[in-house]
């Protein structure tokens, strides 16, 4: 039997359309494999947000050369946001490389499967769901646009039957993707919201817990948060991207609020959902960032304490705004001296909110094993590891805990607490 690899880098619509690849070409009579030399095709699923994930892709494509030359059979394909409108170009750039796709199609130069049945085969007890494609925002650092096109939702029914599936084939939670889940719905023909779908979506037996992200603070409605603080399957848990704690800077990268409004939003949300738990994306170094912006990013951060806070340093994207307008003047060791300061006052912060569930019950979807320790996580995303002897994939359990740290929660199941 032929068999196929694929190689994932990125956001996790990435690995949601990996999972589906894979799927796809099983139903053309492929089998996974673990290693890229016992591969018939190889797939690279690729990043390019910042520089060093592209350098990463660049540099796989490279170390591929040697077994395609080995192997001249071999079929390697690429897809992800490398992937542009000028295919060509690569093909130049690597010609060792037998086909170049768009994110999130299928290789019909493979053959044709049953589109409509492209799920995983076993979903994990937790999944992706991608519900929109694309984003028309433009923020200025951001190549996303430019290589995954215009927002493009998918309908209400057609989310609805597939999360039904995936449930029937073993899944207990779903995670809602688009590179702005907000804006969903509004190229429909009935303009539905990502609040009328959650509600839907709520409705389904056997689905334990609904998740989605990523939101954008300028299109975070009311009419959300509501739904969030009133569906039973809905997860307390908001990614919301800051990523400045200027306003010269937000407007720089077009963004469309203002720290003001980003911080009324925050109490908003922490007003009607009890016991929420908050994420968000921060950006150092943008071009002209000078020390005192950056130190009101800092400020920003500590005022609002965020359960987690993912930092970047800017790299200039070819064909963004930023990189047309901007020169990208910070030093790289400015930067890494900002994303250090960031981390460790995050990790401080994190440490103090995870502390206070020390000797608390928490109720935690088992996701897999991890060495000799079952994880899984609660409804706010918390990381939690335990050790036990019995089979616990897929399960709900209770989980007193014992033991805390700024990236994870360990404990001991309490009895009688299975679903």
């Amino acid at each position: 039997m032929s068999q196929y690899y694929i190689w994932t880098i990125g956001c996790q619509m990435n690995k949601a359309e990996s999972e589906r690849l894979g799927s796809y070409l099983e139903q053309l009579g492929y089998q996974a494999t673990a290693t890229a030399e016992e591969a018939d095709i190889i797939v690279l699923n690729s990043c390019v947000v910042r520089l060093s994930a592209e350098t990463r892709v660049i540099n796989k494509l490279v170390a591929l050369k040697s077994l395609k030359r080995l192997r001249p059979n071999l079929t390697l394909a690429v897809t992800g946001c490398l992937v542009n409108s000028r295919a060509d170009r690569l093909k130049q750039s690597f010609s060792h490389v037998d086909y170049f796709f768009k994110p999130g199609d299928y290789p019909q130069w493979l053959g044709k499967a049953e589109l409509g049945a492209v799920l995983p085969r076993r979903p994990s007890s937790s999944t992706f769901v991608p519900i929109i494609q694309g984003c028309d925002n433009f923020c200025s650092y951001c190549i996303v646009p430019y290589r995954r096109g215009r927002e493009r939702s998918r309908p209400v029914a057609e989310i609805a039957c597939e999360v039904k599936e995936l449930v029937h084939r073993g899944a207990k939670e779903v995670t809602l993707l688009g590179q702005n889940v907000d804006s969903y719905g509004h190229d429909l023909p009935d303009k539905p919201d990502l609040a009328d779908l959650l509600r839907e979506l709520n409705t389904i037996a056997g689905l334990a817990r609904i998740r989605f992200l990523t939101n954008h603070p300028k299109d975070m409605s009311f009419k959300l948060i509501e739904a969030v603080a009133n569906l039973d399957k809905v997860c307390e848990l908001i990614c919301l991207p800051v990523q400045s704690g200027n306003n010269d800077i937000l407007t720089a990268m077009r963004r469309g609020y203002t720290v003001e409004y980003y911080r009324q939003l925050i109490a908003q949300i922490r007003s009607k959902i009890a016991g929420v738990a908050l994420s968000t994306d921060v950006i150092v170094g943008f071009p002209s960032e000078t020390r005192p912006q950056f130190q009101q990013t800092v400020s920003l951060l500590s005022e609002l304490r965020f359960d987690t806070v993912h930092v970047a340093a800017y790299s200039p994207r070819p064909g963004t705004i930023a990189a047309r307008k901007f020169e990208d003047n910070v030093p790289p060791t400015e930067k890494k001296e900002r994303l250090n300061q960031i981390e460790q006052l995050q990790e401080s912060i994190a440490t103090e909110i995870n502390a206070q569930l020390l000797g608390k019950t928490v109720e935690v979807l088992v996701e897999g094993k991890k060495k000799d320790k079952w994880q899984g996580r609660t409804r706010t995303g918390k990381l939690v590891f335990f050790s036990d002897n019995g089979d616990y994939v897929g399960q709900m359990v209770k989980i007193r805990i014992e033991k805390t740290s700024p990236w994870s929660l360990q404990g001991r199941v309490e009895l009688n607490s299975i679903n």
